[in-house]
Parts: C-alpha cells; structure tokens; sequence
C-alpha cells in the first residue's frame, strides 16, 4: 500500500527516480520492522530511525549527484530538509527528483512503514495500522491534484486494505491457549452472544447506510470535479521592485554604456532576454507573472492561439542556441537567457510559463556561471503578410491601455498610421518604420514611458515647448507598443542584451528594449522601431502632425450689403427709375430664388430621412448575426450623434461602458432620471457573433434590436430640443456607414 502512495506521487516526477526511492522507503522500514520483532518494543523505533537517517543520506547523495548540485552532503542534505515542503508546494510540475523535492516523501514512506507494523504487526492492531497508508496515500493524491487520471491505484490500494482486514480478522474455533481443560461456552451464553453481535451488526448497516443516504449524493457528484491544485494556495516567488519594470533601467545603462554585465558564450548571434513586460496602466510597463520552481528541462512554452481555417500561415523555422553566461555586474533576480529556455544547468531557476522568462530566487551574484540551451524561433517572411492578431478575453491585457485619457495627438496618429494598412502585419511594419524614420536614438534622452512621456516623444517639439523626437530604447519600444495596442495589435515590451556568436562581454550599451506581436498560429513576432546607425530623423510630415481641435462656434458671419457702391454714387436723376426698378425685380427674384431654396432644402430633409430609414431597415435584415451587427451599428451612430464616439481601440465591453457613461453624462444636473438601458448583453452578443459561435436564434436578434433601440431613444431624449431636431436630420450615419464599407 505504501508502494502504491509511491506510484501515485511518482506521476508528478520528471523520471521515476523517485518511485524507486520511495519503494526503497517503503520496503526497508517494513523489512526492518519484522527484523525487530524478537527485541523488546522500545528498541525497534531507534533502530528504525537509524535505518532511515542511513538511507536518507543515500538518497540525498544520489540526486544531487543526479541533479549536479554540489557542496557538502551536511549542506545539501540540511537545505532539503528545511526547504522541502514549500518546494513540493510550489514546484513547477513535472518535478525533477532533487535532493529537497524528494527527502520529505522517503521520510513519509520510511516512518509510514515503522508506525504500520509495530501497530499491525506486534499491536495487532490492523485497522488502526492500515490509518497510516491511508493518510500517506490522501497526501500522495493531493500533492499530485489535477495531474492525475488514473483510478487503477484506488482500486488497487482499496483492495490490499481489503484483504489485510480479512486476512488478520479471521477469528479461531480453537480453544484458547491460556483456556482452562474442559472449559466450553453454554449454549445459552452462546446463543446471548450471537444476538448481541446481529444486533451490532444491524447497528452498524443502519449507520453506514444513513451516512452513505447523507454523503453519497456529494461524493457522487465530486467524481467528474477537477481536483483543486495545491499549489494554487502558495504564493510563488515574486520579483524587487528593481525587477518589477527593468524598462527604467535603460537610461541608466546608456549613461554608463561601459559598464560590465554579462560575459557570453554563444553559438548564434542572439538577443538576450531579460524580462517580458506585458501589462501596462498608462503610467509603466510592469512583469506580471508567476514564477514555479522548476527542474533542469523546462516546460514547453504555451502553443500560439490558432489561426483561421483560411489562413495560410507557417509558424516559422526554429534552431537550437547553447549558451554560457557568467554575471558580472548585472543585479537583480531575473535570470538572462535567449528565448526560448529549454535546459538549464548550474542553477536552480524558477520559471513563468506565459512568457518563459527565467529568475533566480536568491538573486543574481558575480561569479555566478551557469549553462542554457534555447529554442530559437524565426518567423516566415512570405506568410507573414497573411498572419492576423487572436482576439477574445485571453488577449485583452496586451491591448489594455489604462483607465486614463489617451492623448488626442496620439489617437490621431494611431488612426492616420491604420489609413491603408488594413492587415494586422502591414499595421505593425508601419508604426515601426514611422518611429524608425522620424525620431532620433539619443543616450541622454530622460526616462520615462507613461502617456504623458509618450506624447512628448512624438509631438513635444509642436506645442512650442522644445524637446521630443529623442529617446532611448525605452521610448521607441514603450511607443510602438501602445499605439499597437490602440490599432488591435496584442504587444509587449521585452527588456535584454544584444549577444555575439563566441566569447564576448555584455556592456551596458549592448542593453536595448523591443516590442513584440501577438499573432494567430506564430506566436510572438519582435520589432525594431530603432533607426540605423548614422540615419539622419526625417521631419513629421503634415498627414503625421496633430489636427487642430474643431472650433465649438460657428464663425461670425458678416451682413451683405443691401446697396452697390456704384449705385449710391449714381446721380439723382437715375434715382427714381432705379428705385421704381428695384422695387419691382426684387420681390420677383426673392420669391424665386427663396422658393428654390425652400425646395432644395425640402428635398435634402427628404433623402436624409429616407437614406436613414433605408439604412436602419436593412441592418435589420438577414440572419441574426446581421442583426446583432446592425443594433451595434445603431449604437455607435448614435455615440457619434451624441457628440461621444467610442474609440475605435475599445472592445465590445468597453464600448458598452462608455455608452452608459455618454448617458450618464448627457443626463445633466438639473433632472434625475433612470440609468440608460444598459448594453452589456449586446456586447455579449456582438463577441459571440464576431469571435465565436455564429448567432442563429431569432430571439437573440430581436433582444439586441430592441436594446439598440431602447438605449438610442434613451440617449436621444437626455438632449435638448433643437439637438433633437439636428440628431434626427444629420446625414452623418449616411456617410459613416459607407465609410465603414470601404474600409
């Protein structure tokens, strides 16, 4: 049975090494115990306990030399027993037997085995004894949580407690040994004890079968429910605030280019990781990850979502680069490393699987020598320009931006920079050529990379104020993922070294920052927004430079002149068949030209309202994926109409929060009326219909029809009157729509 908890715990492992060790445990212990059974009760624990500090040693000396760690086996031993448990807990899985992974099981096992035969064995205790496996066992299956599929090892385990009960339960129709000759049970006491033990019997069904009447129905239904993962109750290693946003450091490495961090050895030309920067709240770019201990082959990174049925997109070509990396100067607890890490040898590293970024619990120290294999990945150049960005929940951190107010320059760049790239692949190699050919690589640039920084980088030398179009790698990369992020593209920022193939120092100038993409079916795709060497920064061109921000009134318009100059210079002797003229012609052409223009204006009324009923009939024609569509239409025209529009960068539910906030807002202060209708289900919908399964049910359609409709009366009615009028004539829905089709 203990064996059994040893395969079960086993399935966690990298290699069975630890099974073996544990069946070691197992049978040592119990043999060891029977060996003891002629010598008095008190010498067996003692004996048993040496027996273990034996083959705890034993095992402690074989996995570190398994694992290469070195040191004394005092040292090593004694951080295994110290540390064990924790790193069980939070130990990425599968699990490489070392010396702290594997010392707390063979302890388990060992002492597991003692307390079962002293108590079955020389107690005869059995069902007291079998608590123990039992209990080692519970442990064994919760340590090892969802990884486990298996049920044969229940059964089996239930069985061998089965038959340990029946086998020493038996009872004797032998006489007694210690019994007096002759003596024999009457059949009165015998037949008293027969009805004493049915009616125990009994009790106990009656019992089973009235906790299995209050049990059963949870236990049944927690057989298909997903084991709860141990781990998920430890918190991991985390990361300094050094470590948090390593973007900062760039401008001090670029002050300091000579500084040593790194000594290299590699077998390609590649870029060094360092950190993945992947959220961003419009004031910095931050690591967001959780870091597992990990053996020396580390888990294979997550699969790039997937592309479209359609999509013919390769995910590229990949080589393997081996490296020797020394610290020097570099602090911290992030671990360099080429991307993407699969082996590592000489230190024991924590990992985050999302971004495959490596850190070193104890912190970075010079001297400290360790060796990497990496898979290399290249994307496919010729099916690149056919590869699109995933979209849903899973990616809606890298297209976050903040809660705060973006930049109207930077929006505006954003938009001129989608104007004819309407491919994912074709918008990025945009924004990285526009940074790369109009702004400059300068070392004394000051830090920063919030909104505010971003938008002086791009624009500050056009408010009148001096400075912007230089920075550090830190702005060029911070920039190119933002307006990524405002165009659709999922991105992130990643913070390493520039490596040579051979044996080189790492300075501080070989220090830099690049931007990735997310795309379907590839992965993520770097960028290099930073311009050439010795390339001289191209001015902004018009199309690039902010608008200037629309004029809130009309602008004054001048009376006409009633009189001609030349007339009131005429003499007086035209002045009376003049006058006589003019007071003829004048009601004649006023009447004409006043009657055309009441009918050009009459006719224009009519198209618009026309066009607009038209276009609102038939987005609500056509299946109920059209429908939903169409209601969605209705409510971005009905934003704009409001004088709110909702960024083109914000997703379904974002945009259903920004219309309960235009209400909100057009309500006014001076009437208190219901909150608008919200849209939340509609953005439901709109996801399901763009992103997922197609929207079929009529139901559906005429639900997200009268939610449009309910929330643009709402809207509509919170303005005055005359914008009420201007909302119903304004032909802007006419000319949006086409927009949209064209794009």
């Amino acid at each position: 049975m203990i064996v059994i908890a040893g395969r079960t715990l086993g399935e966690i492992y990298s290699d069975p090494l630890l099974f073996e060790l544990f069946a070691g445990a197992a049978a040592g212990s119990v043999l060891l115990g029977l060996l003891t059974r002629p010598l008095p009760g008190w010498s067996a624990a003692p004996l048993s306990v040496l027996g273990l500090g034996g083959y705890l040693a034993f095992c402690v000396h074989l996995t570190a030399e398994n694992a290469g760690i070195t040191g004394s086996l005092a040292d090593i031993a004694a951080d295994a027993l110290a540390n064990g448990v924790p790193r069980l807990l939070t130990a990425l899985v599968p699990i490489e037997p070392q010396p702290d992974t594997v010392a707390i099981p063979v302890i388990a096992a060992w002492l597991t085995g003692l307390g079962v035969t002293e108590l079955a064995g020389r107690a005869r205790r059995t069902l007291l004894g079998l608590g123990l496996p039992t209990v080692l066992y519970g442990a064994a299956l919760f340590l090892v949580g969802p990884h486990r599929a298996s049920v044969w090892p229940s059964l089996a385990f239930a069985a061998l407690a089965v038959t340990a009960l029946a086998a020493t339960g038996q009872s004797s129709r032998r006489r007694p040994v210690n019994a007096a000759p002759g003596a024999e049970i009457d059949v009165r006491t015998r037949r008293s004890l027969q009805v004493r033990a049915a009616v125990a019997a009994l009790a106990g069904v009656a019992v089973i079968v009235g906790l299995t009447a209050l049990a059963g129905p949870g236990l049944a239904g927690g057989v298909g429910r997903q084991p709860v993962n141990p781990r998920a109750y430890v918190s991991p290693p985390s990361l300094d605030a050094l470590d948090q946003n390593p973007l900062i450091r760039l401008s001090g490495w670029a002050v300091n280019p000579t500084e040593h961090l790194l000594d290299t050895t590699l077998s390609a030309d590649e870029v060094i990781r360092l950190a993945v920067l992947t959220d961003y709240d419009g004031v910095t770019w931050h690591v967001s990850g959780s870091y597992r201990p990990a053996a020396r082959t580390l888990p294979s990174p997550p699969a790039p979502p997937p592309a479209a049925a359609d999509a013919a997109v390769a995910p590229g070509t990949a080589s393997t680069v081996t490296q020797k990396i020394t610290v020097a100067g570099l602090t911290g607890k992030l671990l360099p490393a080429v991307a993407t890490a699969r082996h590592v040898d000489g230190v024991r590293v924590d990992i985050d699987t999302d971004s495959g970024t490596l850190m070193l619990p104890d912190g970075l120290r010079p001297g400290l020598s360790y060796d990497v294999t990496s898979q290399s990945s290249e994307p496919d150049d010729n099916t690149m320009p056919m590869a699109d960005v995933p979209t849903g929940p899973s990616v809606s951190r890298y297209l976050s931006i903040g809660s705060g107010t973006l930049p109207q320059r930077m929006q505006q760049l954003a938009q001129q920079l989608t104007t004819d790239n309407g491919t994912a692949y074709a918008r990025a190699l945009a924004i990285e050529q526009f940074l790369a050919t109009h702004y400059t690589l300068d070392a004394n640039a000051p830090s920063g990379h919030a909104l505010p920084n971003l938008d002086f980088f791009l624009f500050g030398a056009l408010n009148g104020n001096g400075g912007g179009f230089k920075g550090t790698a830190e702005q060029f990369a911070a920039s190119f993922a933002v307006l990524a992020r405002m165009t659709g593209l999922p991105s992130r920022v990643v913070v390493g070294f520039h490596g040579r193939q051979g044996t080189h120092p790492v300075l501080a100038s070989d220090a830099s920052a690049w931007p990735e993409v997310l795309f379907a079916g590839v992965g993520w795709v770097p960028f290099d927004p930073l311009p050439h060497p010795g390339q001289q920064a191209e001015p902004l061109e018009d199309q690039y430079k902010p608008k200037p921000p629309p004029s809130s009134e009309p602008p004054e318009q001048q009376a006409l002149p009633t009189e001609s100059p030349v007339a009131a210079a005429s003499g007086a002797s035209h002045a009376a068949s003049a006058s006589a003229a003019a007071g003829l012609a004048l009601p004649v052409v006023a009447a004409g030209s006043g009657g055309l223009l009441v009918l050009i204006l009459v006719g224009l009324i009519l198209i618009v309202l026309i066009g607009r009923s038209a276009l609102r009939r038939r987005r609500f024609e056509g299946p109920p994926g059209a429908w939903v569509n169409g209601a969605w239409l209705e409510v971005g025209d009905a934003l704009r109409l409001a004088g709110r529009p909702a960024p083109e960068h914000l997703s379904a539910a974002e945009v259903a929060e920004h219309a309960r906030e235009a209400a909100t807002a057009a309500a006014g202060a001076r009437h208190v009326r219901l909150p608008a209708p919200p849209l939340d289900d509609l953005a439901t919908m709109v996801n399901a219909a763009e992103f997922g399964a197609a929207v079929t049910a009529a139901g559906d359609a005429e639900r997200a029809r009268a939610a449009a409709h309910a929330y643009v009366a709402e809207l509509r009615s919170r303005r005055s009157w005359w914008r009420r009028i201007v909302w119903a004539l304004h032909p802007g829905p006419l000319r949006w729509n086409r927009q949209r089709r064209e794009r």
